[in-house]
Order: structure tokens, then C-alpha cells, then sequence
């Protein structure tokens, strides 16, 4: 549902999550609104741990979007803590609770606490497409190279 040029995203709390704030762009520009740990207790994720991290909130987002969740560049940079799947999609038929998934990249073990801004939230149109088999492809000048074929310099 589109209202001017943003849209809806209808948005329940799971009870007990009423404390945290909803998510919200910190600044005009900002792309991203951050998803808060609804955590009960502490926890504490070591170097090399993966985690899965309730936000308490299930979304309703529109048909023709999807919600990705990403990481934030101030973990990654001063933590090492990243998302394992990033971005993560939210489907449009998705309704329950929005979970991140950290790992601790970094050598130190990393503390999440209740209300942490553990990733960001952001909403992006999704086209559908159709797939047509076909014998053979039209050739492109990269043609099937694949990971590095390009190398690192000029």
C-alpha cells in the first residue's frame, strides 16, 4: 500500500517488547531503519559464534516488497559482528517474528543486550520474473567467466 512515496508496513509487537522502540531512520537520508535486540537476558556471542537474535516484531510487508535485513557498518567495523545471511529477506507472505542472525567475526566475544541496534531494515521493490527455457544463450564479450575473471588491477 503506497501513501505518497512511502509505504505501509503494518507492525505487531510479540508481548513483552513494548520497552523497545519501533524501528525508525535515524536521519533524513538514511536508507535503513534499525532493528533493536528483544533479548531477555544478555548474550554473549564468542569469537567464531553464530547467534539468532529476536527483534520482537512481525511485519506485514506490502506485495511487491520484501524487507531486507543487513548488517550495521558500526559492528562490523568496531566488533567484527556481522549478519551470517545478508541481506536477509523478509517476504511479503512472511508474519512471523523478524530474527537476525550474527556471527562474531572479531577475536573478542561480543555482548548483546536488550535494545542494541543489531541490523538495519530496509524496504525495496521486488519484480517477479518469468523464466523462459531456451537451447542456447546470446554470447556476451564476458561470456561464461566467472569470480576474478577481470584479476585485481587493470
Amino acid at each position: 500500500m503506497r501513501q505518497g512515496q512511502n509505504i505501509i508496513v503494518r507492525v505487531r509487537r510479540r508481548k513483552g517488547t513494548e520497552d523497545l522502540p519501533l524501528p525508525r531512520y535515524m536521519t533524513e537520508g538514511a536508507a535503513g531503519m534499525d532493528l533493536y535486540a528483544a533479548v531477555e537476558a544478555e548474550i554473549t556471542l564468542p569469537a567464531g559464534g553464530v547467534t539468532l537474535v529476536p527483534t520482537g516484531l512481525s511485519l506485514a510487508v506490502p506485495p511487491g516488497y520484501e524487507g531486507q535485513v543487513r548488517p550495521r557498518s558500526g559492528l562490523s567495523l568496531k566488533h567484527s559482528v556481522t549478519l551470517l545471511n545478508s541481506p536477509g529477506t523478509i517476504d511479503s507472505d512472511y508474519r512471523g517474528e523478524v530474527q537476525v542472525i550474527l556471527i562474531n567475526l572479531g577475536k573478542e566475544p561480543f555482548v548483546i543486550r536488550r535494545g542494541d541496534r543489531i541490523a538495519q531494515l530496509v524496504l525495496q521493490p521486488v519484480l517477479r520474473a518469468e523464466l523462459v527455457e531456451v537451447e542456447e544463450l546470446e554470447a556476451t564479450q564476458r561470456g561464461a567467466g566467472g569470480f576474478g575473471h577481470t584479476g585485481l588491477r587493470k
